[in-house]
């Protein structure tokens, strides 16, 4: 049974992870080293990242280089997207408010 993304995501280790591979590929002793995280914890985060499909592996001779799989976070992004077309809907609303009161004042004032 796959990891489920957003269980992966819920550790702050795996998203820093993930924020470290946005500036592209990297060796696991560069990864376990912008963490401080022992070689075992850092072995179990990427293979949950790996198993989640947001990660991919690839060997070159003794190293292994970790790179991000965007399509892995389609899945959170799909569900972000109802959340930030709530919030604009809020914020067009927001900005409706305080543009009549901005009206109201200057016929007032």
């Amino acid at each position: 049974m796959p990891i489920d993304v957003f269980g992966a995501l819920a550790n702050p280790s795996r998203r820093t992870i993930l924020d470290n591979l946005l500036g592209g590929p990297l060796t696991a002793g560069e990864l376990t080293g912008n963490l401080e995280l022992s070689r075992s914890s850092a072995s179990e985060h990427l293979g949950v990242l790996k198993e989640a499909g947001l990660i991919r592996e690839e060997r070159n001779g003794r190293q292994r280089i970790y790179h991000l799989e965007a399509r892995g976070l389609q899945e959170v992004n799909g569900w972000l997207k109802n959340y930030e077309q709530y919030w604009n809907r809020r914020l067009d609303a927001l900005s409706d408010l305080l543009d009549g009161q901005s009206t109201e004042q200057e016929t007032h004032g």
